[in-house]
């Protein structure tokens, strides 16, 4: 018989207390003997050392346990935004997700974020207000607030008495002895027959609804909402119930090709690389010989492992609706796609964007090389940083999210591979677009032997279409092998513009070509392709386009002026903002680089009593003058000489 699986993950704004219930759900599984403790670093998730020194998960971490005739496997993700990305792979892995709110703090930034990612991926949620026992918990206000702020009714299966202090109690409102009208009706509202039986005087019974309960759940229909102090243990057994009775079992034929995402990468001193994988079908077996589709290799599985708190065991093989570990997968990295058939692996889904790029540099001048080769190995594991290496000048770039993210990745660079590391003061990563249509044209046949002969027509594109690239030029003019190599280096071509940065939002269309029978090869429209694309951008100059975000701040009524004082000084603008009992509610958008600082100096204003949350809502134009404009890093294909003797690797 198969094991029941129930995989899920724990989400939540930073300090909600997803941890501390993590640890409660491996006592009460009977893997620890008793709950780890965040604030004392002794959690099993948090097994890093910045995670136990901070007090706060940066990566995710995968465990399992049982509970009753079930095996969970749960994922804590990290709750602070600079870790957004993490949690983003995440979302691709589990069934249902139980996000936790503070009955103290209420629904924060980040709650509304991982909330819109699951509502969009149709992820199954049990909300979990949390902190009840604690001074300020206020949880009818929680719920009114997840009507509000998240746009949904969720069903509290619970009663809270007494919240804000150790006194807190909580009493089930849905059981078979025990079934209010209200969460009745609400259940057999979307079931025709159920509907009929109530509407007629007869009773379905609570076998029944409960089993429709889970059916809305798993079909995020309806999402049950539950109380409890993770802290003192209480309502962690009713939320595992929870997770059993309304989170649907993984799908998935063990029969069926395998189709595997390796989600997650970590390293074991012994076995090396790890590479975590949900298995949606097929199987996977120690020995086993595995092609890596992405990577388009083979490699051999040298052991198939779970992990425990603590401790890991050699499982031997894993199915179809599982989660594991392999070992043995040296070229696997965050995102890789195992096997052959992908149609049921969900896509990726973005909640943040890295906005800011920043140079990591070597304290030791000695140790760069180990550095560049730590630097690697970190950005196989979160794809997001998108390491750039440039070698000729000897520099380290990487994409991040904040400063957080930046302390954090400095102390793993120490603690695991021993290199003393600084991230210089990061820059808003601006863009660039064309601004007006102009014309590139390329004549690259010297040194021969070569022959391309390329002429791009360049148009601005509308704001946020990305890059549109097209061809008519006939095959008789330029093979079509040639122009699969011209499209294949677009990409190349607009990751430096005129102004050093990546160019976008573009239209680029092939309009006229010329190849020779002897004397082109497709390296040659390799190199052709930039130095043509480069001379179109100078002769369509282009305009900078800054990132901004969107905000909405929630602050009492007397910091309304000095507020939008602020705001109109970062260039940003805003609607006329909602009052209500002494408090007011704005809305706008404002240039990221202005306001970098900005929700630190507002808490200042406000003693800590304003929230403030913002969301990337895109690129828009500003001059030179507001944005900045860095060199061109490496050779540029506008220096055409050296250009092509680096193409060529005649110059190093």
């Amino acid at each position: 018989m198969r094991q029941l699986i129930r995989n899920i993950a724990v989400m939540a704004h930073a300090d909600a207390g997803k941890t501390t219930i993590t640890e409660q759900f491996l006592f009460l599984g009977g893997q620890v003997r008793k709950p780890g403790n965040v604030d004392q670093g002794t959690a099993q998730t948090d097994f890093l050392p910045v995670e136990q020194e901070r007090g706060i998960s940066v990566m995710s971490a995968q465990t399992s346990f049982h509970w009753k005739n079930t095996r969970i496997n749960l994922i804590d993700t990290p709750g602070h935004v600079d870790f957004s990305a993490d949690v983003e792979r995440v979302m691709r892995i589990p069934d249902g997700v139980i996000l936790v709110i503070s009955a103290v703090e209420g629904v924060q930034a980040h709650t509304e974020t991982l909330w819109a990612a699951l509502r969009e991926r149709r992820i199954p949620v049990i909300f979990f207000i949390n902190k009840t026992d604690r001074v300020g918990a206020d949880c009818d206000a929680v719920v009114r607030a997840i009507g509000k702020e998240l746009q949904v009714k969720p069903i509290c299966l619970q009663e809270i008495s007494g919240e804000g202090g150790r006194d807190v109690a909580i009493s089930g409102i849905w059981s078979s002895m025990n079934m209010l009208d209200h969460l009745v009706e609400q259940i057999v509202g979307s079931d025709e027959l159920l509907l009929n039986k109530y509407v007629s005087g007869e009773s379905p019974s609570f076998t029944e609804l409960d089993r429709q309960l889970g059916r809305l759940t798993a079909s995020c229909e309806e999402y049950p909402l539950m109380f409890g102090s993770a802290k003192l243990g209480l309502g962690v057994e009713e939320l595992l119930d929870a997770v059993i009775n309304y989170f649907p079992e993984p799908g998935g034929d063990p029969q069926k090709p395998l189709s595997a995402l390796v989600y997650n990468i970590s390293h074991d001193k012994v076995m090396g690389r790890i590479a975590h994988v949900r298995l949606f079908n097929g199987r996977i077996s120690n020995r086993e010989i595995l092609f890596n589709e992405t990577r388009q290799l083979e490699e051999k599985v040298t052991q198939v492992r779970r992990s425990f708190p603590g401790r890991f065991e050699d499982i031997g093989a894993v199915e179809a609706g599982d989660i594991a570990g392999l070992c043995g997968l040296d070229h696997a990295q965050t995102g890789d796609l195992l096997g052959s058939g992908h149609m049921d692996i969900p896509g990726e889904i973005k909640m943040r964007t890295p906005l800011l790029t920043v140079q990591v540099k070597a304290v030791n001048a000695r140790d760069y090389a180990s550095l560049a080769s730590a630097m690697q190995e970190l950005a196989t594991e979160d794809p997001a940083l998108d390491l750039e290496w440039l070698r000729e000048e000897a520099e380290l770039h990487v994409k991040v999210m904040g400063w957080i993210q930046m302390e954090v990745l400095e102390r793993i660079l120490a603690d695991r591979f021993g290199i003393e590391a600084r991230f210089e003061n990061p820059t808003v990563i601006y863009r660039e677009t064309p601004a007006t249509a102009g014309v590139g044209f390329v004549q690259y046949w010297m040194p021969k032997p070569c022959w391309a002969i390329l002429k791009f027509r360049i148009e601005p594109g509308e704001r946020g279409s990305g890059v549109v690239y097209s061809s008519v030029v006939p095959v008789n003019d330029v093979q079509q092998k040639y122009q699969n190599e011209v499209a294949r280096t677009i990409a190349t071509a607009l990751k430096q513009g005129i102004k050093g940065w990546e160019v976008t939002d573009i239209r680029i269309t092939l309009v006229e070509g010329e190849d020779h029978p002897m004397h082109s090869r497709a390296g040659d429209f390799t190199i052709a392709t930039p130095m043509g694309i480069m001379n179109g951008l100078v002769n369509s100059g282009t305009t900078l386009l800054e990132p901004m975000v969107s905000f909405r701040i929630n602050a009492a009524d007397d910091l309304l002026g000095v507020i939008t004082s602020d705001i109109t000084r970062m260039r940003g603008s805003f609607e006329s903002p909602e009052m209500e009992n002494g408090r007011f509610t704005l809305e706008g958008i404002v240039p990221l680089a202005t306001s970098l600082d900005f929700p630190v100096k507002l808490s200042s204003r406000s003693g800590g009593k304003a929230r403030i949350s913002t969301h990337f809502s895109g690129y828009r134009s500003c001059t030179d003058e507001q944005g900045v404009i860095r060199p061109f890093r490496g050779i540029s294909p506008l220096d055409t000489a050296k250009y092509i003797l680096k193409a060529r690797k005649a110059i190093q």
